[in-house]
């Protein structure tokens, strides 16, 4: 067929400069008709080939003597195209491309939809077309209630090991489908009371042990466990359940496998240099395709698949030139004598004013570990304009101060409060994340000191602390069974440690700490800035006890918490409240059915006034309450 084009000049020309945002409904390949025949229509960016030929079983991966049939038609702009009529879906294809200087490299297609079971490498015709979705509901509500007004509590996952099925011979691994999750995901998450899932990377990517954090298909849902249409049920599954995705992000670097991105067509078309600590290569994002492939994925998810959030991997590694390399590597440096990375920085903020553009429900959220400015600042300030950033310092100082053992904690009373001196520089989410229980660093039960007893009291009082201080929140799965080993990507969760009963009531705290949470405005309504949070006692170092103030929007909204950090208790202990009148327990980290010594205050409390002239704590009024060992409550004025 002559004549006939896939692409238009004017998308060429916007690839080219990096403007074309929505290059996936045109590259790759896509179900098409011209005329009376129906087929596959390809279309590739490869500017610096010799030529390309469409590969598959169709003509035996190159092989048969129709090969001319598949070459394919070099266009302006680095572009080539195809049609294939009578092609279906289900194919499997490749694309051959001749270098300039003669080798020959297969190569997954960068736009495909879907792609091979791994360990095989192909891409696979898909069309991702006229899936019934059923979350209008669910969409009416993200737009109408923006997140910041709302809880965000995050249940991160690897789809993987969460739970497995026995293993067959055509699933060895036993994982379960998206179909199968799309059944037992949605309910789980409801009961345990998160408001958000976030997955690792679901992108294809060809090793495991990456964790998907190593892609070669950014456009396609892996195959390991089912189709793209399997992956869009899953998110419209929770949708319908209110339960908000989130996708696990990776602009920032791509895998060497021959058949990914690295050295597409000859020449190092995708990659700027190899990325120092990973063994992969990073984007160079001062290519402007580049940037079209990238912005255009991000988009993507969010357009075909209704996500609701996109965390940005590894941001610190995109911004910084010289990061990851060792103290003897040769280092780079901008004219002015500066590290960072202009072009990545420009990619963010466009990545960001794209997402707010098209999607203005959407949050993003970048994980950034160092000191740099204004992550969620807009880009018309100097910032990169994320929604969010990971408090990376939060989850240092709290863990470190969470495995010291009780003596010790009294000269570390610091690392409590020191995150509250920069809380509201940015708007944070405080991340227990899958990071945090691999590589030797321990689960988190794993790392609270002392006897069995102690160690479930520690767990319990971090997340309280976490889920009172301010900021959403994040916690790794597994973390609500208390599991003591650390993950393992290739063997599911521990569930079989919910027949004892420590671990039972464990998951019962937290779920009932969860919906607490989704409850009580005053402990997320104002997450980002002092309005939300008052201190009463930081400084008590001798005691180990913090107590302080969340705030909701309505004055008569508010919450007093208490935390012990030392295995003491304390009875009639004085705490200053603002108001006279009757208070009410409405959470204790301590009650027996959590697995706690049952330290508790379950009458209405009475406050009193004190003398003339006098406060406790800086307030007129006191209250008498029973302290928790390593535990804390949360007190409710009863108006």
């Amino acid at each position: 067929m002559v004549g006939y084009r896939l692409i238009s000049a004017e998308n060429i020309y916007l690839y080219n400069n990096g403007e074309y945002f929505h290059a996936y409904n045109t590259m790759g390949a896509h179900r098409v008709k011209l005329g009376r025949d129906a087929g596959v229509g390809f279309v590739l960016w490869a500017p610096f080939a010799q030529s390309v030929q469409v590969i598959g079983d169709f003509n035996a991966w190159g092989a048969a003597d129709n090969t001319a049939d598949y070459i394919m038609q070099p266009l302006t702009g680095g572009f080539w195209q195809l049609f294939v009529p009578g092609m279906r879906e289900g194919t499997l294809y490749k694309y051959r491309i001749i270098t300039n200087d003669g080798r020959v490299l297969d190569k997954a297609d960068p736009f495909a939809f879907a792609a091979e079971k791994r360990p095989a490498t192909a891409s696979v015709v898909a069309d991702i077309e006229g899936f019934g979705w059923q979350d209008a509901e669910w969409l009416e509500h993200r737009r109408q209630n923006p997140h910041f007004t709302q809880p965000l509590n995050i249940y991160e996952m690897h789809l993987g090991s969460w739970r497995r099925k026995p293993a067959t011979a055509d699933n060895p691994e036993g994982f379960l489908s998206y179909a199968e999750l799309a059944e037992e995901l949605p309910p789980y998450l409801q009961q345990m009371g998160y408001t958000h899932v976030e997955f690792l990377p679901v992108m294809e990517h060809p090793f495991d042990g990456s964790w998907g954090y190593q892609l070669t298909g950014y456009y396609a849902p892996t195959a390991r466990f089912g189709p793209p249409q399997d992956f869009m049920l899953l998110v419209d599954a929770l949708h319908r359940a209110g339960i908000g995705v989130v996708l696990d992000w990776v602009p920032g670097h791509f895998c060497k496998d021959a058949h990914g991105l690295a050295e597409f067509d000859g020449t190092p078309l995708y990659e700027a240099e190899e990325h120092g600590e990973w063994g992969t290569y990073k984007f160079n994002f001062a290519r402007a395709e580049v940037n079209s492939f990238l912005l255009s994925n991000a988009l993507f998810w969010l357009d075909k698949y209704h996500i609701d959030g996109l965390r940005v991997d590894g941001v610190t590694s995109m911004l910084y030139l010289n990061f990851g390399l060792d103290d003897n590597a040769p280092r780079h440096y901008n004219p002015d004598g500066s590290e960072d990375s202009k072009p990545a920085v420009a990619f963010l903020q466009r990545f960001n004013q794209l997402v707010g553009q098209y999607f203005p429900d959407v949050f993003t959220a970048a994980e950034e570990s160092t000191a740099w400015p204004l992550v969620t600042y807009p880009p018309s300030e100097g910032g990169l304009g994320f929604h969010y950033k990971w408090d990376m310092g939060w989850m240092n100082d709290t863990l470190r101060y969470m495995s010291m053992d009780f003596p010790a904690r009294q000269h570390n009373h610091n690392l409590l409060t020191f995150s509250m001196m920069y809380a509201f520089q940015e708007n944070f989410i405080l991340a227990l994340s899958h990071d945090e229980v691999v590589h030797g660093k321990c689960s988190l039960i794993g790392r609270m000191p002392g006897d069995y007893w102690r160690q479930f009291a520690n767990l319990r009082l971090l997340y309280l602390y976490q889920m009172c201080h301010s900021g959403a929140k994040l916690n790794f799965m597994g973390n609500e069974l208390a599991q003591f080993i650390e993950w393992r990507f290739a063997e599911q969760l521990d569930w079989l440690l919910l027949d004892y009963d420590k671990h039972a009531a464990y998951q019962q705290f937290t779920a009932a700490l969860n919906r607490l949470y989704l409850q009580e405005t005053a402990l997320w309504q104002q997450n980002y800035n002092w309005d939300g949070f008052i201190w009463q006692e930081a400084d008590n170092n001798q005691q180990g006890i913090l107590i302080f103030r969340r705030q909701g929007r309505e004055p008569q909204d508010w919450l007093l918490v208490l935390l012990n950090f030392q295995p003491m208790s304390y009875v009639d202990y004085q705490i200053g409240v603002p108001e006279n009148g009757r208070y009410q327990e409405i959470f204790n980290s301590d009650a027996a059915k959590f697995g706690g010594s049952n330290k508790i205050n379950p009458q209405p409390l009475m406050a009193t006034a004190l003398p003339q002239g006098k406060q406790l704590h800086g307030q007129k009024f006191t209250l008498k309450i029973t302290v928790p060992p390593l535990g804390g409550c949360i007190i409710k004025p009863l108006g």
